[in-house]
Parts: C-alpha cells; structure tokens; sequence
C-alpha cells in the first residue's frame, strides 16, 4: 500500500467527527451524499453482476399451476426467466452495503468494495498505538458509512421507480450494457452522466489531500499565467523590462 498523506486522513476524518453546536454543516454533507448518476451506477454494475452468476444455469423451470383447467405446464429455460430477473431484484441494493467510501479515491471511483487505504492506515495508526477518534466507537469503523447506507435507500427508491425499464431491458434489450440502457437512456438527463465514463485503473487517486474545484482550477491557472508574466518582464529588451535592473 502506498503512502497516505495526512491531508487525505484529514479529509476522510471530517465525514466523521461531529460538528461542533452551532457549526452549519447540512450543505457539507449534502455534497458528499452520492449522485443519482452514482446510484444508477452502481445500481447496474451489481445487477449485471448477480445476472453474470446465473447466466449459464442450465435449470428447467416447470411452470402453470396443476390444478389449473385452463393452461398447460410449460418448460422455460431459468436463465431467460421472470424468475431469475426477480431473484437478482430481491438483494441487489442490499449488495450496496458491502462498499465503503474509500477517500483517497476520485469522484465514483470513491465507492468501492473492501478496505480502503485509509481506513487500513488509520487501523494501523491504531495497532501502534495512536489514538485516532472518528466520532464513533472502533467496532462500528466496519459498519456502512451514512453514504453507503444512503446510496441503498436511493438504489431501492430507483429500483422502484425504474423496474419496468429493468424488465424492458432484460427480455429485450440485454445486447446493451444495462448502465447504457437504464441510466443514459432512462434515468440521467445528457448533462449528468459524467461518472458513468469514470472506471478505476489503479491511477485514479487524490494525491494533495483533496480535490481541487473548478474555480480552484482556475485561479492555479491564472496564477501559473502571471508568474509567467513576471518571468518575462525580467528578461532584457522586453516592454516592460527596467533597464536599471540592469
């Protein structure tokens, strides 16, 4: 594991020590709460995953009712069946509760399952015997950050809203990739879909603590532009170059 630079622990600590009385702190944690393109995200990934499981299945299933007068039993493939679609459905938001918020990551790519480097790192400070307090006692550190926990209830809420898509999508339309399908074409407008695009390779980390906003950007930017500036009006023969310098 690589090194986690203290502004990075700083940044993971403050989603969880309590604001002093008084303190506003709604607009903060209402930035940190996920997306709707990050539930939608992770909404597919996870139902694509519980399909892959169960997409070879050779089962026959034996359906119609036996007392039935009017119908005739009929054999269905269970890997092109209603049933299996309302199996993955039953626990696929409830799979959300094994991802953890790993700080030290961008934008999505936060959400991820497993331990986290810093949260390894913060146990390790732990076992040295430094005393670390998040807020909330150490055997809860493991439990479903109010994130994770939120990014259920909206995958449960969606899931409610949009089953009928999920339903269009898996008898008719699995050639797409369901993010494609539900997120892009159903539930995101064009100008929300950035973190679909965001997929993890290894590289995609904070390194100075913490991202920098689009007007942080830009003052670095003109910063960079006057040092410039500066530079140059030192150099002989130009406009503004002092010749008493010399």
């Amino acid at each position: 594991m690589g090194p986690v630079r203290l502004g990075m622990l700083l940044s993971f600590l403050t989603v969880y020590v309590p604001a002093s009385p008084g303190t506003p702190k709604e607009d903060d944690d209402t930035e940190r709460l996920p997306s709707k393109c990050e539930v939608c995200k992770l909404l597919s990934l996870e139902l694509q995953e519980v399909l892959r499981r169960t997409s070879r299945s050779r089962e026959v299933l034996e359906l119609g009712q036996v007392l039935d007068t009017g119908k005739r039993k009929r054999n269905v493939l269970y890997s092109v069946s209603e049933t299996r679609l309302e199996e993955a459905l039953e626990n696929v938001c409830e799979q959300i509760l094994d991802y953890s918020v790993h700080a030290e990551r961008k934008g999505s790519l936060r959400y991820a399952k497993g331990q986290s480097e810093t949260m390894a790192t913060l146990k390790g400070l732990v076992q040295k015997g430094v005393k670390v307090d998040l807020g909330i006692p150490l055997e809860l550190w493991d439990e479903p950050s109010v994130e994770v926990t939120f990014l259920k209830k909206q995958c449960e809420t969606m899931l409610e809203e949009f089953e009928d898509v999920v339903g269009d999508w898996y008898f008719h339309h699995q050639e797409q990739p369901l993010q494609r399908f539900l997120c892009e074409g159903h539930v995101l407008p064009a100008a929300e879909t950035a973190c679909l695009q965001e997929t993890w390779t290894g590289n995609e980390k904070i390194t100075d603590g913490q991202e920098k906003t689009g007007g942080e950007k830009e003052q670095d930017q003109e910063e960079e532009e006057k040092e410039k500036e500066e530079e140059m009006t030192n150099i002989p023969g130009h406009p503004k170059h002092d010749p008493e310098d010399l």
